[in-house]
């Protein structure tokens, strides 16, 4: 099965259209965060998914907590899928699913140690996909994303193995090592950030390394 690409942190419309144009399946647009890069005002995320042609996915970011305050967000920009960067503390998936039927629900899981097998099990009962990086929302600045790092990968491949949903592999990709990485995971899709950046901006020679490496598979 051909691994899905997910290019996040797009910040403008010429962004998306670099991506779009070598190959993503899905594009991620950061809201507010405690920390890490991407975020752009929700105004911006609206203007961008307003240009992103269907079959490709428009993934928001919310590091909101509540369903309410999630659904909200979701409203104000238009994306069709929503990735949870943190736990859901208020309200359930459920409230998300019957405010917005036709949106996809993607709950990040922060892979630590073998807790996180078990969390993700659990919250795979609940969701369209996973998500797996390597932020730490125990800190006291939580990182919820964007960090670069990579984490235990057999730990993400147990994950895989245990659910029955998509899963998506993120943290520390880059052209060099994401062959290794779905080897490993086997992950459903890979999902990219700061690999694919130079000094901030979208490289598009790392972009097209990095997607030539995945579809070398």
């Amino acid at each position: 099965m051909r691994t899905r690409i997910k290019i996040c942190c797009i910040s403008s419309t010429a962004e998306a259209k670099v991506a779009i144009h070598h190959g993503a399946d899905a594009l991620g647009l950061v809201g507010k965060m405690p920390s890490g890069p991407g975020p752009i005002p929700d105004w911006l995320s609206s203007e961008i998914i307003k240009t992103i042609p269907p079959p490709i996915a428009s993934f928001l970011l919310t590091s909101e907590q509540a369903s309410e305050e999630i659904i909200y967000h979701v409203k104000r920009v238009g994306a069709n899928t929503v990735q949870i960067v943190d736990e859901l503390t208020a309200g359930t998936y459920d409230d998300i699913r019957t405010a917005l039927p036709h949106l996809k629900i993607v709950q990040v899981i922060h892979v630590s140690d073998g807790e996180s097998i078990e969390e993700a099990v659990r919250l795979s009962l609940s969701v369209d996909a996973l998500l797996l990086d390597s932020g730490n929302p125990k800190a006291s600045l939580k990182t919820l994303g964007g960090t670069g790092n990579v984490h235990n990968w057999e730990i993400s491949r147990e994950i895989v193995k245990s659910v029955d949903i998509p899963v998506f592999l993120a943290g520390g990709l880059h052209s060099n090592n994401v062959r290794q990485a779905i080897d490993i995971v086997h992950p459903f899709g890979v999902d990219i950030c700061s690999g694919v950046r130079t000094e901030g901006r979208l490289d598009p020679d790392k972009l097209g390394a990095f997607i030539k490496a995945v579809h070398s598979l």
